[in-house]
């Protein structure tokens, strides 16, 4: 004889299976608006996303079976668009995401980042206050092998006048950039990327677009000091920060350089995927934005 179930028990399991489908897509569609929230191609794909919408409601009212049915193909095309718009936002996740479990002994490391910070800021601004020109760019999690083979390897402890040093104009590796790593300047002289970001000032020169470049490809934090004003600059994740002081410098590195990193630390992996969408969306409490200004190579 066969059981048969009661109906509350197949309303509680109906009930049950569309709030888990419910939840699950409300989770997926929130982590994918924060994902592309604030990154520079996501006005691109909310564009495309809205025309789409629109061009197939309009279809469908006036009965454009062919056009409806090409939209409805298109949707595949658009997923692999914003798979390619957004390949560096992806790319720098997946490598935050390996990272997750590798990061050990965090309180160690904030308090060399301290030093590191401090050492960095006395270099940034003798160099802006003797107009020598400097690009230096951090490294956190995602590797610049590739980019520190382009230079020389240095492999030093880093110090203010070893990178005065280096940023001597006319020195042999005054014009590329500096990659630290771990209290160590792995290499100097580095080519860094350029970026090609449409927004930023045309007064930028090249050592500006390279700090931002490296930014947009890693997670490296970048330092930049003009030779033509002495103005220090930051960029990190593809956005420039322009004249910035001291005491502001200092809260920036401080934030992404130790307090991050903390803060994965002790979250692990679950709470490093909710850190990781953050950071891929928020700002810093200093609201890091693209300022425009007359600031050169």
């Amino acid at each position: 004889m066969v059981a048969v179930t009661p109906t509350w028990v197949a309303s509680l399991i109906e009930f049950l299976r569309v709030a888990c489908e419910i939840g699950i897509l409300t989770t997926l569609i929130y982590s994918a608006l924060l994902f592309v929230r604030g990154t520079r191609a996501s006005p691109i794909l909310a564009g495309l996303v809205i025309l789409m919408i629109l061009l197939s409601l309009l279809s469908r009212m006036l009965g454009l079976d062919v056009m409806e049915f090409i939209l409805m193909k298109t949707w595949t095309f658009l997923a692999v668009g914003a798979l390619i718009i957004f390949q560096p936002e992806i790319r720098r996740a997946f490598a935050e995401l390996g990272s997750q479990q590798t990061r050990l002994r965090g309180h160690h490391k904030a308090k060399r980042e301290k030093e590191l910070i401090t050492v960095l800021l006395d270099a940034a601004y003798y160099l802006a206050n003797h107009r020598n020109g400097a690009l230096i760019a951090i490294e956190q999690n995602i590797g610049t092998r590739a980019i520190a083979e382009t230079g020389t390897y240095i492999n030093a402890p880093v110090s203010k006048e070893l990178l005065a040093s280096v940023f001597y104009p006319n020195a042999p590796l005054h014009d590329g950039g500096v990659i630290i790593h771990e209290g160590l300047i792995v290499a100097a002289g580095c080519i860094f990327p350029l970026t090609q970001a449409p927004d930023l000032s045309k007064s930028l020169g090249t050592r500006h677009r390279a700090g931002v470049g490296i930014t947009e490809e890693t997670d490296a934090v970048a330092i930049i000091v003009s030779e033509e004003s002495g103005a220090v600059s930051m960029a990190y994740k593809g956005r420039l920060i322009q004249g910035v002081s001291r005491h502001r410098l200092e809260r920036h590195l401080t934030y992404y350089l130790v307090r991050k990193h903390l803060a994965r630390t002790r979250g692990g992996l679950v709470n490093g995927i909710g850190n990781l969408q953050k950071e891929l969306t928020d700002d810093d409490p200093s609201e890091l934005h693209t300022e425009k200004g007359p600031v050169n190579l």
